[in-house]
């Protein structure tokens, strides 16, 4: 009984360990614990009267209540693996009160130092696999607050090349670019790089996507408010007179409904043509296209 119960102690550990993996580094994978917490909190923020205040907030408060449900689970499933084994395989520093506490409470402590790679002393594992296993714990917990500052180093970035994608569609679309306009070199350059950054914004969404659950703010720096008038600009390139341009037009289009597919697939569950996806994106980011 006291291996089964360790048994679904590493259970948890491993659980948590493959959701971590595949939200991290391979984020491919649909589902996931921290896709339920993450999509969970950004529902509810919906909710709020303040949304968009609340729905501000709903990124950064996802990706903390991910890595404090890692570390928790983590934390736990260890616990629950010594618990069984507690007191009698492990010995106890000279003067010390913590053999007199429970069992579970005293697996706990154990578990917390262990993660934290604190190493106290004061409760060590006395029994030989426990004494092999007790240590990766500690490399656990190493490897979780590493991962963590790498993840929150590499979202950003992504939100930052989403963000300028919105600001220079924003811009375009103040200055009033027309079919004539784009119908020429600098018109080919130009849906040529916005293709390029859109297909990097779509990579974003599939390599991190907790992206999505950012909010941009202000509307130039929406990429939801904004998307669709990439979508008006590979129009007037196909419709241009000059093969090049409607060349880069179509590599425009192509990249938008790739896009669109990916938002649908992964977050909006439409089934619609693109430009009903990027009307449910802007919904759900509270604007309007």
């Amino acid at each position: 009984m006291e291996w089964l119960v360790s048994l679904a102690g590493a259970g948890l550990v491993m659980v948590t360990l493959r959701d971590l993996f595949h939200t991290i580094w391979h984020p491919t994978r649909h589902g996931g614990l921290s896709r339920l917490v993450m999509t969970v909190l950004w529902r509810l923020a919906r909710r709020f009267r303040a949304r968009r205040r609340v729905v501000g907030l709903v990124g950064p408060l996802a990706m903390v209540t991910t890595v404090c449900m890692w570390a928790g689970t983590v934390i736990l499933g260890w616990a629950v693996i010594y618990w069984p084994h507690m007191p009698g395989s492990f010995t106890f520093s000279s003067g010390s009160r913590a053999a007199q506490e429970p069992a579970l409470l005293d697996s706990v402590y154990l578990s917390l130092v262990m993660v934290a790679t604190l190493g106290l002393g004061d409760i060590a594992p006395d029994e030989g696999w426990l004494r092999l296993v007790s240590p990766l714990e500690a490399l656990i917990g190493f490897a979780l607050l590493t991962a963590t500052v790498s993840w929150v180093l590499e979202i950003y970035p992504a939100l930052t090349r989403r963000r300028v994608l919105a600001i220079r569609l924003a811009l375009l679309r103040h200055s009033g670019t027309t079919t004539h306009q784009v119908d020429g070199t600098a018109g080919a350059l130009l849906l040529h790089d916005l293709a390029t950054e859109v297909v990097r914004v779509r990579i974003d969404f599939t390599q991190y996507a907790e992206a999505y659950y950012f909010h941009d703010g202000e509307d130039h720096s929406s990429l939801a408010a904004v998307i669709g008038y990439a979508a008006t600009l590979a129009r007037r390139g196909q419709a241009a007179k000059r093969p090049d341009v409607r060349l880069a037009g179509d590599l425009l289009v192509g990249a938008l409904n790739d896009l669109a597919t990916v938002l649908d697939q992964r977050f909006l569950h439409t089934d619609g043509t693109p430009a009903d996806i990027f009307a449910a994106y802007a919904a759900d980011h509270g604007r309007h296209v």
